[in-house]
């Protein structure tokens, strides 16, 4: 199997854990070696899910670089180098590339809303830096700009190593609508957990979903149920994950995913840097309901 034909299947965005205010760097590893075993498909690294805005440019860099490191070959490393900056975005993607990330993932930037003129621009300037294969990360809920697929095409059309989008968006039109336009060999991973199985029967290549901190092999397995042709055991791992696929967004993400980990022993604490902040104990308490339903813990277990 090719590089690239290797970038598909459950590819989760892992989060950063953070202990008295700094980057964890020895935990992170752990989540790393976690996802390895559990049989991802791949990891994301600095995804919405790791908190990059409240990162430094070297503590993102540094997390690609042990990513790398820890993964040593055994599946892709997909790095995240976006930012609302061109420079800091520059800066991020360099450095992946040159660390070797087998992908990166480039989010239109946030907050300034550009025209798709600009957008273009953008992406073709970040692509020229770099011979690595990128796709653009569509989460207009959080960045406020959508890509057109006019926009999409002329991408295409004038970048030979964009292979693709993380679409976070309940939007299966669209998917269809780039499948028609772009071709079956565009890449597009699904962002958003309710839409994991529908949009894999469409075409989707894969899954970047916060869940998968939490249940990598049952992710990993409903990728391969669906290239199996497999439908009903698709469905049957997609309802299953209905009620945790849920709590992600019972708070802002990841702060759900944390407290989660944490009480799953995955990770030492469920620390964040503001404004982000830990769940609140009423919170907590559902969350733990969460945790009994999918068996995952003990009732009243307090570990």
């Amino acid at each position: 199997m090719s590089d690239l034909e290797r970038i598909r299947g459950s590819i989760p965005p892992l989060i950063t854990p953070i202990r008295d205010g700094v980057v964890d760097y020895d935990a992170f590893a752990n989540l790393v070696e976690f996802q390895v075993a559990e049989g991802s498909h791949g990891v994301l690294v600095n995804g919405t899910t790791a908190e990059p805005s409240t990162l430094t440019t070297a503590e993102r860099n540094r997390l690609v670089d042990i990513a790398i490191e820890t993964v040593n070959g055994r599946v892709p490393v997909v790095a995240a180098t976006g930012s609302q900056s061109l420079a800091e975005t520059e800066v991020l993607t360099q450095h992946a590339a040159r660390a070797g990330a087998n992908a990166l993932l480039v989010v239109t930037p946030y907050y300034i809303r550009p025209p798709q003129r600009g957008l273009v621009e953008y992406y073709l300037r970040v692509a020229s830096l770099h011979d690595t294969p990128w796709m653009i990360y569509h989460i207009p809920g959080r960045t406020a700009v959508n890509v057109a697929l006019d926009s999409m095409k002329q991408l295409r059309d004038e970048s030979s190593t964009f292979i693709g989008m993380k679409h976070a968006v309940n939007d299966l039109g669209f998917v269809t609508e780039c499948f028609e336009a772009l071709g079956n060999d565009f890449k597009v991973f699904v962002g958003l957990e309710e839409l994991s199985f529908p949009m894999m029967t469409i075409g989707a290549c894969g899954l970047m979903n916060a869940v998968g901190n939490l249940r990598p092999a049952v992710l990993a397995e409903m990728c391969d149920a669906v290239w199996e042709s497999d439908l009903a055991r698709g469905r049957e791992l997609h309802q299953r994950l209905l009620e945790i696929n849920q709590s992600v967004f019972f708070d802002t993400n990841p702060i759900p995913m944390k407290y989660m980990m944490k009480k799953l022993g995955l990770m030492p604490t469920n620390e964040h840097r503001l404004p982000m902040v830990p769940a609140t104990p009423e919170l907590e308490k559902r969350l733990d309901g969460v945790l009994e339903r999918a068996g995952l813990v003990d009732a009243g277990s307090t570990v």
